[in-house]
């Protein structure tokens, strides 16, 4: 009886993994239908930090929309609520008004130069630890463990006929994934209506068609992208890996298979010497640890995700060999050749790129700051009528109309007094408003209020064609004031 042959031994106790990089640039063609890969599970301070920021991220994502922020009774009490409805985004203790988009353009230049600088320093170490892809992806992955088992169980379930087992394993699998996905397409239109509420009339049929629209889009694609793409979504459609080479350098620390160190490589037997070889061994846990497919030690890839889970398969290859650690690091590729040459490695972490990184970065968060801490409570912004421009009346006088806007950023109903200062010989009136309270108007808390202004010059004050005219307003009883300029057309040669 026959019995299918073992895998080589790569050294003493250590078996080669069966495994092929089909996802190497040299392995994968145009359209070519996507082969499963199956990562094995691996211990280490990597894989330790990954399951930490995982919990992390998704405890984040989950919940914050159910954390409260005291507002005033005029607010929504949620703490981070992007609110359609009433035109704002809440963050805290930010508030963020339709008028102020620049804050948020301001916010992606941080995010953006932030993205940069760490990428100098420590190449995609985003897209291995915090990009959303990976960590459901390493979500699902983790299920599809528990339901199929390790590496070498799911390639085997696979392979074998369809039966009991195999079926109730991948529909359970299956299942769960899309409870997964549910709970994010879920978690995400809490974020733009208040999640106690929405929760309450989501499984009745009672939200907005909206909510049901994107709660089936995130589902659905929360779904795919980490169940069924996985590593097609960084390859293929993800711009950033084609963006990153322009944002690091040879001095940037990334996952580096040191060649220096583990060539020429080969399988190792019990009582041999080490010189002349390598510290590789060949055993292929690198590549069978890696959830994009690929050999490290080919050199940087445009596929890589920096996750460093082949450091944590190699290092514990090389504790059961007796070899020192570090074989797979993060090292920057000026070191490899350096040691090549027989230098000491050396690290520059201040190098220009940095350094231009860094100092725009400090630019955009100082604006920022002094943005949001000096912004004011009260807006005025001022529109002139141009169809017609001015109106001439019957006894020679020239009247403007105008619209007023009045942001009122308090949280509490204000009365403003409103200063006009023009020429000579200037008369208003407020539209639907008795003359009798002055120049005064009322604006509930939290609300953006338009007045109509007309502005009436006298015959003998009409001198020039235009005149500049600024309206001033400031909340009763406070020193506080707001200004806005226009002018005033008369039609005057």
């Amino acid at each position: 009886m026959s019995t299918a042959p073992s895998s080589p031994q790569a050294a003493d106790g250590v078996r080669q993994v069966d495994v092929e990089a089909v996802n190497d640039p040299v392995k994968r063609k145009l359209y070519k239908k996507r082969e499963p890969i199956y990562p094995k599970l691996v211990h280490g301070k990597f894989r330790l930090a990954k399951w930490v920021f995982m919990i992390v991220a998704l405890g984040a994502y989950y919940f914050i929309p159910f954390l409260r922020w005291d507002r005033g009774p005029s607010a929504p009490d949620q703490a981070v609520l992007v609110d359609f409805e009433g035109r704002r985004f809440y963050f805290f203790f930010i508030e963020i008004w339709p008028q102020e988009i620049y804050y948020i353009s301001g916010l992606l230049i941080i995010a953006a130069l932030s993205l940069f600088l760490v990428s100098a320093l420590f190449g995609r170490v985003w897209c291995g630890y915090a990009c959303p892809q990976t960590v459901w992806t390493d979500l699902f992955i983790a299920v599809e463990r528990l339901f199929e088992g390790d590496r070498n169980k799911r390639i085997k379930l696979d392979r074998a006929k369809w039966s009991f087992n195999k079926a109730w394993r991948k529909a359970g699998k299956h299942a769960v994934w899309l409870l997964i996905a549910a709970a994010t397409g879920g978690a995400w239109i809490l974020y733009f209506h208040d999640a106690y509420d929405t929760l309450s009339h989501f499984f009745t049929g009672g939200s907005p068609i909206s909510a049901y629209l994107f709660f089936g889009v995130l589902t659905f694609t929360t779904y795919t992208l980490a169940g069924t793409m996985r590593e097609q979504v960084c390859t293929y459609m993800c711009p950033w890996p084609r963006i990153q080479a322009a944002m690091t350098d040879r001095d940037a620390l990334n996952v580096v298979y040191r060649v220096d160190r583990g060539e020429p490589r080969g399988a190792h037997k019990k009582g041999e010497p080490w010189d002349g070889r390598g510290d590789c061994i060949d055993c292929k846990a690198c590549v069978a640890a890696c959830p994009m497919g690929i050999d490290i030690r080919n050199g940087s890839q445009l596929e890589c995700i920096q996750c460093a889970l082949c450091i944590d398969a190699c290092d514990d290859i090389m504790k059961k060999v007796d070899r020192p650690t570090g074989l797979i690091a993060y090292d920057t590729d000026v070191n490899i050749d350096r040691r090549q040459a027989g230098q000491a490695p050396v690290y520059r972490f201040l190098r220009p790129r940095v350094l231009v990184y860094g100092l725009s970065l400090a630019i955009a968060c100082t604006i920022m700051l002094a943005g949001l801490t000096t912004r004011a409570s009260l807006d005025v912004n001022v529109t002139r009528d141009r169809n017609p421009n001015f109106v001439q009346l019957s006894d020679g006088s020239v009247r403007n109309g105008y619209t007023l806007k009045v942001i009122n950023r308090t949280h509490a109903d204000a009365t403003y007094e409103i200063d006009i200062d023009g020429p000579d010989g200037l008369d208003w009136r407020i539209l639907g408003q008795n003359a009798a309270r002055g120049l005064t108007v009322d604006v509930p808390a939290e609300r953006t209020q338009d007045f109509r202004i007309f502005l009436t010059l006298s015959p003998e004050a009409v001198t020039a064609a235009n005149q500049p005219v600024t309206f001033t307003l400031r909340p009763q009883g406070s020193d506080e004031s707001r200004t806005a300029d226009t002018v005033f057309l008369t039609g005057a040669r």
